[in-house]
């Protein structure tokens, strides 16, 4: 059985929750699931857990994402991108690259974005799209996002190429519908291709086709204590390591070496010599409690 995950290339036009079947058949296995959802028409680094790996989905640390987009100016879509409805023309070529580079630094740092009613948002317990599909429009609430950095990589008007690492949550249509708007003229985007999921990158991505042909499989697997690095790791005597196989929580004399102080909620990886054996949170008033132990 595989353990751990795969950092899928996804293709334009299929959904995250179709790269899943598609895993699931590649490497014959039914517990796969994928975490940070791509729009059908984005490509890039969707990474897909599979077996053991689907426990540590929650432990990862997805705050940081980048992307590559490409934005149309002049013309305003309903989905903010190009499979959607032209609901507004405007007057571009009055633009210049300057222009573009100009409003930069008005979208940088912490700021409020308005999900689009295209997105998977539930209000209700109905996902935003659907509702969307019916030409509903509901209020939303604005999210606050964070935009580390934006940098234009060709500006070819009416199109520009952009290059975004913002935090988790962050839409990019709606980035790009924003600019369009900042400048007066309206923006959709045509093209979105996401680099980083947290540790996870664009040169570690495989395709579909090549997980399915490999021989061997586990060769292009990332461990999954290698997607929870951002985890302080703690190695643990044998008597430790047998109380955390059996899910009771060790002591600190059980430790190889004493493991000083912990910050209150911090998560730390456990460890038999090699073995990875769990994932711990300490509380400042309940002290050390076993999250996750992985078989």
């Amino acid at each position: 059985m595989l353990n751990g995950f795969f950092v899928i290339d996804k293709p334009a036009g299929v959904t995250s929750h179709d790269i899943v079947s598609k895993v699931r058949r590649a490497i014959n296995q039914k517990k796969v699931g994928h975490t940070g959802t791509l729009d059908p028409f984005a490509t890039g680094v969707l990474p897909v857990a599979v077996g053991e790996g689907t426990k540590a989905i929650q432990f990862l640390d997805e705050s940081e994402k980048e992307y590559r987009a490409v934005l149309r100016l002049g013309i305003a879509t309903d989905t903010q991108d190009l499979t959607g409805e032209v609901i507004a023309q405007r007057e571009w070529s009055h633009l210049s690259p300057a222009d573009l580079e100009g409003v930069v630094p008005r979208f940088l740092g912490l700021q409020k974005q308005l999900p689009p009613m295209f997105s998977a948002i539930k209000q209700g317990g109905v996902p935003l799209y659907k509702l969307a599909r019916k030409g509903i429009e509901v209020e939303r609430e604005e999210r606050e996002v964070e935009i580390h950095s934006l940098t234009f990589e060709w500006i070819r008007l009416p199109e520009a190429c952009f290059t975004v690492r913002c935090s988790r949550g962050t839409y990019v249509r709606t980035l790009a519908c924003d600019i369009g708007e900042a400048l007066g003229c309206g923006a959709h985007l045509l093209e979105l291709r996401r680099t980083k999921s947290g540790l996870f990158k664009e040169a570690d991505a495989i395709t579909i086709e090549a997980l399915a042909a490999a021989a061997d499989q586990q060769a292009l697997l990332l461990p999954l204590d290698r997607a929870l690095d951002h985890l302080r790791s703690l190695q643990l005597t044998e008597e430790g390591g047998r109380k955390v196989g059996n899910g009771v929580v060790p002591r600190e004399c059980e430790f190889v070496q004493a493991p000083g102080p912990f910050q209150d909620g911090e998560q730390v990886r456990l460890y038999l010599g090699e073995r990875f054996l769990a994932v711990a949170s300490h509380d400042r008033l309940k002290g050390l409690r076993l999250m996750r132990v992985f078989n």
